[in-house]
C-alpha cells in the first residue's frame, strides 16, 4: 500500500484496480469522491488525489506501525509482528517429556540452559515431539554422531523461526540444521534462514533421494508452487532434490519420515 500511495504523490502510474483492492472498505467504498484515474498503459493508471485530507489520513494509516497495539488501532494487529516470541526447545537437561521454553524479545533473551554448539529446527509439531526419531535420521542421513549430547533441537513452528529476533538466537549456534517440508514452502524459509545465517545453515535431507521417492506422497497445489520449488532447490544448490520433485512429480512433507512402513505399502 505504501508503494501506491508514495506513486499516487510522485504523480507516477499504478495498477488502480489492484490498488482498490487493497484499500480499506470504508475508503473503497468512497473511492470515486477520493480519486480521478486517467489509463495511460495497459493495466496502468495515473491517479488525481480530489480529497488531500482524506489522502493524508490514508498515508498515516499506512505508515508502518511501531507495535501491534498501534497496528490494532488501525484496524489490523497482524500488520505488525508481537514484541515477544518462544520456541520450544529440548535439550540435555530436559531430554523427555515437556520441552523448555525459551523467550525472546528485541532487546533480552530468558534462556534457562546452556546452548550446545549445534541445533536442529524442526519445522513440524509431530517431529518435533519426536525429536529423537529426527536426531536419529539425522545422524543417519547427513551428521554422524548428531544427539542431544551435542545438538538442542527447536521448534521452528513454521515461519516463526524466521523472525529476525528467532533468527539473531540461531546465529549463535555453530551449525543450524533445519529439518523443513520438502516443498516450496520448506525452501523458502530455508532460504531466509540461509540469508541471514549464512553456511552455518543446512538443509537436512537423505543422501540418496532415489531410496525416498515413494514417500513424495503431496500433490502440488498449482504448477507454478511445483515450479517454484525446484528452482528453488536449483538455486540453493539441491540438485538431487530438484531430480526428486522432477521424477515424482510431487512434494514430500516432513512427517514421512516418521513413517515406518516399507515402500509400496499406502
Amino acid at each position: 500500500m505504501r508503494e501506491y500511495l508514495d506513486k499516487i504523490r510522485a504523480g507516477q502510474p499504478i495498477n488502480y484496480e489492484a490498488f482498490l483492492k487493497r484499500l480499506p472498505a470504508a475508503v473503497r467504498a468512497r473511492q470515486r469522491r477520493l480519486f480521478r484515474s486517467e489509463r495511460v498503459a495497459p493495466n496502468r493508471w495515473r491517479v488525481q488525489v480530489l480529497d488531500e485530507g482524506a489522502f493524508a489520513e490514508l498515508e498515516a494509516w499506512a505508515a508502518p506501525a511501531r507495535d501491534r497495539t498501534e497496528a490494532a488501532a488501525k484496524g489490523d494487529s497482524h500488520r505488525s509482528r508481537t514484541r515477544h516470541t518462544f520456541l520450544l526447545v529440548y535439550h540435555e537437561q530436559r531430554p523427555s517429556g515437556r520441552p523448555d521454553t525459551l523467550v525472546l524479545s528485541e532487546t533480552a533473551v530468558d534462556c534457562g540452559f546452556e546452548p550446545k554448539r549445534q541445533v536442529l529446527v524442526v519445522e513440524n509439531e509431530d517431529n518435533f515431539f519426536a525429536f529423537r526419531t529426527m536426531l536419529a535420521f539425522a545422524a543417519r542421513e547427513a551428521v554422524p554422531g548428531l544427539d542431544l549430547s551435542n545438538c538442542d533441537v527447536v521448534l521452528g513452528g513454521g515461519k516463526r523461526v524466521t523472525r529476525r529476533s528467532c533468527l539473531d538466537w540461531l546465529d549463535r549456534y555453530e551449525r543450524v540444521y533445519c529439518a523443513l517440508d520438502y516443498d516450496a514452502g520448506g525452501l523458502e524459509i530455508f532460504a531466509t534462514i540461509r540469508t541471514h545465517l549464512g553456511d552455518k545453515a543446512g538443509y537436512l535431507q537423505p543422501r540418496d533421494w532415489s531410496a525416498w521417492y515413494h514417500r513424495f506422497r503431496r500433490t502440488p497445489a498449482r504448477t507454478a508452487r511445483f515450479a517454484r520449488a525446484i528452482r528453488l532447490a536449483e538455486d540453493l544448490g539441491f540438485d538431487s532434490l530438484a531430480r526428486a520433485f522432477r521424477a515424482t512429480g510431487k512434494f514430500m512433507e516432513q512427517e514421512m519420515i516418521l513413517d515406518e512402513r516399507p515402500a509400496g505399502d499406502s
